[in-house]
């Protein structure tokens, strides 16, 4: 069996927290196990037993089989009893992100394929190890962005409720509600706590945005920025970079910064658009079945490329990454990266609530596996030590862009000489000696 079937009909995430999904189209008539609710466990088990990919090595079958023996023997006496005791049965996983979601949550699970949120714009992950409840990123534009939420934040209380021992469900539950109504988070930061109160919205999302920046030396730059890769982010990249090459910029910033993730094909065809030939990602199941995504040759553009990431950049951002770095195709300039390299496929379940399951964990084009590792960019930048205005983003007052510009320029400037080189003239020596900014341009 190949991957390919493994993933067929299926929805393959790689959010750094698995909060987004598909519509079921009426939830309250998927209830049609009400007097069986060990099917719906059962049928969590199953899915579990056959395609969960462990990335701690701490799966057990003969251990498995025993929590499905031990689970199936109680009684149920109503479907939140089951499924709090899948929950319950998933945490011995030790996987933050193979998720249960009952009907109600899978029915709202569509960030990705909608490009629509109703919240307060943040997602969130569990910390096995410290228990705390920690922010990936806030999604741009949303009220939690606004208010200044940054990832790798905690949140220790949501309206005055500790999230000390909370689950991620529960927490969903606390922090969304009707739209115009706030919610009280309390933060902590760097060793210092503080309160936040969010106003709840409906949020549609323009995935990726764009403008021409000119520098110094009158080079035209094309800024782009993707906050999210779902079902339209390709087909809007696309259309950005037609426009751009109509205006003839000479090279691209590519802002991941505090970009969660997405969908897997996705970020595969993003890579397409700047990658012509050569091994954009591969993935691999537990039972080592490896497929290899390439490019496809229809690259849209050649010029030079930097990358903006930091410590929000996760997943398919870290795809994309991984593929400009490996490929030799661009710099990265920035922070580390999050470190989320796993894969997660959507699986309805029979009463029509769902599961997110780690199925397969992907590697970068030199074989690197970057979960919990992140990726370290060729140029480390850090933000701007006082916040700036989201306006001032992809500009020269902020720090990593402004670090991103000039590497840029370096590589217009190295490669516009290179072009201009007459292997048949005499130029060679005066070439080699040639110098901008103290930098040194060799052919070597």
């Amino acid at each position: 069996m190949k991957i390919k079937k493994l993933f067929k009909k299926q929805y393959v995430f790689l959010l750094a927290t698995t909060f987004s999904g598909i519509l079921v189209s009426d939830y309250v008539k998927a209830t049609i196990l009400d007097n069986n609710y060990k099917e719906v466990i059962d049928h969590v088990w199953q899915i579990v037993y056959r395609d969960f990919l462990d990335s701690n090595g701490k799966f057990e079958r003969s251990n498995w089989i025993k929590v499905r023996k031990d689970f199936l023997a109680k009684k149920y006496s109503d479907s939140n009893e089951a499924y709090d005791a899948i929950r319950s049965m998933l945490s011995n996983l030790d996987d933050p992100y193979t998720r249960f979601l009952d009907p109600k949550e899978f029915n709202q699970m569509r960030i990705d394929t909608s490009g629509e949120l109703t919240g307060v714009g943040i997602q969130i992950m569990k910390d096995k190890e410290s228990d705390d409840l920690i922010i990936i990123s806030p999604i741009e534009g949303t009220p939690a962005y606004e208010a200044g939420i940054k990832a790798r934040d905690k949140i220790l209380s949501i309206d005055n409720i500790s999230t000390k021992g909370m689950n991620i469900e529960d927490a969903v539950k606390l922090i969304r509600g009707q739209r115009g109504t706030t919610v009280k988070l309390e933060i902590s930061r760097n060793g210092y706590s503080f309160y936040k109160s969010l106003s709840r919205e409906k949020i549609e999302i323009k995935t990726v945005t764009s403008k021409i920046n000119q520098t110094k030396d009158g080079f035209l730059i094309g800024y782009m920025r993707i906050k999210q890769f779902n079902a339209n982010a390709s087909r809007e990249m696309k259309n950005t970079l037609k426009e751009l090459e109509i205006k003839k910029v000479s090279g691209y910033v590519l802002d991941l910064r505090s970009n969660p993730g997405g969908l897997l094909e996705s970020s595969i065809d993003i890579s397409r658009h700047f990658i012509d030939k050569g091994v954009i990602v591969s993935t691999l199941t537990k039972d080592g079945l490896r497929e290899v995504k390439r490019g496809n040759g229809n690259a849209l553009t050649k010029k030079p490329l930097v990358v903006l990431v930091n410590e929000g950049s996760a997943s398919a951002s870290e795809i994309v990454s991984g593929a400009i770095r490996d490929n030799k195709r661009g710099k990265l300039v920035g922070m580390k990266t999050f470190g989320k390299g796993l894969v997660q496929s959507m699986r309805t379940l029979v009463d029509g609530s769902g599961l997110t399951v780690t199925v397969a964990k992907y590697l970068t084009p030199n074989g690197t596996d970057i979960n919990k590792f992140g990726i370290t960019p060729d140029i480390e930048v850090r933000m701007n030590t006082n916040p700036i205005l989201p306006r001032d983003i992809g500009t020269r007052r902020d720090r990593q862009y402004r670090s991103g510009e000039k590497e840029l320029i370096k590589i217009i400037k190295r490669t516009n000489l290179i072009g201009m080189f007459d292997p048949n003239s005499a130029n060679l020596s005066s070439f080699l000696k040639t110098k901008d900014n103290n930098l040194v341009y060799s052919l070597n």
